[in-house]
């Protein structure tokens, strides 16, 4: 990837994660429900950290100055695409069941 985007410059190397959830609740009519999350960040000019796994040593995030791989598990948790997802669906089951 580093070596792909070698000649790209630093405003045109932006990047995103998108995570899509989706929840079927069965019953009399079937209904499904889904829930986005995405992480918006760039994709650095090397790699920084060695937490994480995939992309997260290359994918920056400006407003933490750092990249992905160098967050605390509770940071990236709370900030990745996933965890953006299933909090939005943990919140709707709470309200759902009180």
């Amino acid at each position: 990837l580093l070596r792909e985007l070698a000649d790209v410059p630093d405003g045109n190397r932006g990047a995103q994660f998108h995570c899509v959830l989706a929840l079927v609740a069965l019953g009399q009519a079937a209904k499904v429900r889904t829930f986005e999350g995405i992480c918006r960040g760039r994709i650095a000019q090397a790699q920084a950290g060695r937490g994480g796994f995939g992309y997260d040593p290359l994918f920056w995030l400006p407003d933490q100055g750092m990249s992905v791989a160098e967050l605390p598990s509770e940071t990236k948790n709370r900030l990745s695409h996933r965890g953006r997802a299933l909090h939005t669906l943990v919140d709707i089951l709470k309200v759902a069941h009180g």
